[in-house]
């Protein structure tokens, strides 16, 4: 990222799985872009325009528009087919037809059964507590753990028994997805993965990519001022 306006801007927080997963698009394929910082609580008019599902990310480009819904993508899944198409230099969706689909039905499964899992059953219950001014509902996150989790973790783990990546033997937005929703549990909690050892070895080295390190980086560093300690699922 640079202090010059590039065409790309994404609009969001740190602290959100999607627009970490977009940024780690741009960031492996080297594409410069801009991050501004929007707080939906409440969300602003001016969001409201480009954002009808009322959520982040959304992305413009503003070689297509500089304001209005015009230029603008809404979906982190919708994002990162965009970049990819804009930028198709070092494909993040597999290298095969097979490879490409696979890629989509797993980034899929991260956004619509682990996200839910994770974000809505650990993340919220721990930090939304927090911000609302109350105790950690930990009962919840490690009911959510010991009961929601094993099979989703469970089927991670069979995907990649054998591989280093998801598909095609190579990094795609398979493994982008996956692991940065997977970090939305570690921002506030202990993740224990020995249960998942191929899972957790792609977690390891993954995590290590600068392009997933430093956007989490950033949401580690305001989530740890109201939690200084993760908490215990076990």
């Amino acid at each position: 990222m640079t202090d010059a306006a590039n065409d790309l801007v994404i609009y969001g927080s740190p602290v959100s799985p999607f627009a970490r997963k977009a940024m780690a698009v741009c960031i492996e394929k080297g594409v410069e872009f801009d991050f501004e910082t929007v707080n939906i609580m409440p969300m602003p008019d001016w969001f409201k325009e480009i954002s009808p599902m009322r959520r982040i990310p959304v992305l413009r480009d503003r070689s297509v528009a500089q304001e209005g819904e015009a230029g603008t993508i809404a979906d982190s899944s919708a994002m990162c087919a965009y970049i990819e198409r804009k930028h198709p230099v070092l494909s993040l969706y597999g290298t095969s037809a097979y490879g490409h689909g696979r890629a989509l039905m797993i980034e899929e499964y991260a956004d619509t059964v682990l996200a839910p899992a994770g974000g809505l059953g650990i993340f919220r219950p721990v930090f939304f507590s927090l911000l609302q001014g109350k105790e950690p509902d930990i009962e919840k996150a490690r009911e959510t753990w010991a009961n929601e989790m094993p099979g989703v973790l469970g089927y991670l783990n069979a995907q990649l028994e054998g591989k280093k990546f998801f598909v095609d033997d190579t990094l795609s937005i398979a493994d982008i997805a996956v692991t940065t929703i997977l970090m939305q549990v570690a921002l506030v909690a202990e993740m224990p993965l020995d249960d998942y050892p191929a899972l957790a070895s792609h977690y390891e080295h993954m995590t290590a990519r600068p392009s997933i390190a430093g956007p989490y980086a950033k949401a580690g560093g305001f989530i740890r001022k109201a939690l200084p300690e993760r908490v215990q699922l076990t």
